[in-house]
């Protein structure tokens, strides 16, 4: 069975390894945001960081906007974290805005640890 995205998947999560290759684990996560900017900007990777998704309840426009870390390629959600460890509200947060956006792919980046954890979520 092939990956969903497989090549979009490992090419988000080489720039992920390489930016904590270079900056190491334990830095402010808006770090490791700005330098996946850069990273997505010199290879030519499609994003928008901290794009605006508007929530629709019956028909109604709610007031309370969220915003993604990444969207990227179109329709990949990247949700960068830096923290101890990853947890099922990390996973849940990042589901909840795949299926606003109506995303199928997700990806959970920790960059905290001394290697890179990160989770492939698929809808």
């Amino acid at each position: 069975m092939e990956l969903y995205k497989k090549e979009e998947y490992y090419k988000i999560i080489g720039l992920c390894m390489e930016v904590h290759n270079v900056l190491g684990g334990g830095l402010l996560e808006s770090v490791y945001k700005e330098a996946l900017e850069i990273e997505f900007t010199n290879h030519k990777i499609p994003f928008r960081r901290e794009k605006e998704f508007i929530i629709d309840y019956k028909g109604y426009t709610l007031n309370k906007r969220f915003y993604t870390d990444f969207v990227v390629y179109d329709n990949i959600i990247l949700e960068v974290k830096a923290i101890k460890m990853l947890v099922d509200d990390n996973i849940a947060q990042t589901l909840n805005y795949m299926n606003i956006t109506k995303s199928k792919l997700g990806i959970l980046a920790n960059f905290s640890p001394k290697s890179l954890h990160h989770k492939r979520i698929v809808l």
